[in-house]
């Protein structure tokens, strides 16, 4: 027989180290003499696509167009420390450091730009790769033809930063206190259908509904959920190492089951974009806190088919059948 089940797993989770460990960033940005821009991180995108935010930010805070942005990341020879790719902290730090040193490379620029146009810098504006003298708006210029003013006279047009997210400790004594500095949250609903014959159970559906701050490219937002929710339902129903009296018996991986694009359920997303003003234009981060609810809500879905709880993962079909039969010995 087959039953359906609906489970719900939520979750808040700390962006950064936190609690005292350091966490910075640093990043460079310099402008060529054609009005593109260099930047150089010392984050490495290991699919997470960092690479893509990054030159997002740097162009949105320079006024240019993305295509004129190129990364160079990853490179311990020339790019400066941003720290691991890890707690799911480089948009939120990294991107921090980046804006800011694209702010400081911008500065410069106009600065220039106000002696040329023999206006204040802060009538000065760059967007879309047009410069502009808001008090006068016949003078205006290409953000490439400022760039190479900037290069023939000698005038600074590298920009670096360097952005600090260490956050303090909790109270040692009264474990109050926020250890980070945001906070990402997430709700996932999953359906499911475990077939009481056989013990197995399918993922039908899952609807994740994730707090991220601002998304900056909403694309890549939704692709690390996906790829969350793959893990967290290898999590709670297939992947598992078997240890017997200390020795690992799951004899090779070909054993330890991962899901595959066939075992995917439907995934719909929902970008709840609650902008952090800490965040680089608002954004926060997603990585991990992606992954937190998904086996919560299918352990949840599996409890509402079948009456049983499970109380360790992965939920295989041998648990499920022994859960079954000792439910049945109890109603006797």
């Amino acid at each position: 027989m087959k039953k359906y089940g609906r489970g719900i797993g939520c979750n808040l989770y700390g962006v950064g180290y936190g609690f005292s460990r350091p966490d910075h960033s640093a990043a460079y940005i310099e402008v060529a003499d054609d009005g593109t821009a260099t930047l150089l991180s010392g984050v490495c995108d290991i699919g997470q696509g960092s690479d893509t935010i990054f030159c997002q930010i740097a162009a949105e805070e320079l006024g240019i167009a993305y295509e004129d942005v190129r990364i160079i990341s990853a490179d311990t020879a020339v790019t400066p420390d941003s720290l691991a790719s890890t707690a799911s902290r480089q948009t939120f730090v990294s991107g921090n450091a980046i804006k800011l040193a694209a702010a400081n490379a911008k500065s410069h620029l106009v600065k220039l730009a106000a002696e040329i146009f023999g206006c204040s810098p802060e009538d000065i504006s760059i967007k879309e790769g047009q410069v502009t003298c808001l008090g006068d708006l016949s003078k205006s210029m290409s953000f490439a033809t400022l760039a190479r003013e900037a290069h023939q006279r000698g005038k600074q047009f590298i920009g670096f930063a360097w952005y600090d997210n260490t956050t303090a400790d909790v109270d040692h004594d009264t474990n109050q206190g926020d250890a980070y500095a945001t906070y990402i949250y997430a709700t996932q609903v999953a359906d499911v259908e475990v077939d009481t014959d056989t013990g197995e159970v399918t993922v039908l559906r899952v609807g994740a509904a994730h707090d991220c701050g601002k998304a900056i490219n909403p694309k890549n937002v939704e692709q690390q959920i996906e790829g969350a929710i793959a893990q967290g339902m290898g999590y709670a129903i297939m992947e598992e190492v078997v240890i017997q009296n200390g020795i690992t018996t799951t004899p090779s991986l070909t054993k330890y089951l991962l899901p595959t694009s066939q075992d995917m359920p439907e995934v719909i997303t929902y970008l709840v974009e609650d902008a952090d003003p800490k965040g680089p234009f608002g954004a926060k981060g997603v990585g991990e806190g992606a992954i937190i609810p998904t086996a919560a809500a299918i352990v949840n879905a599996v409890y509402d088919a079948i009456g049983v709880r499970i109380f360790s993962l992965p939920i295989t079909p041998e648990k499920i059948l022994e859960a079954l039969a000792e439910m049945e010995k109890e109603q006797i």
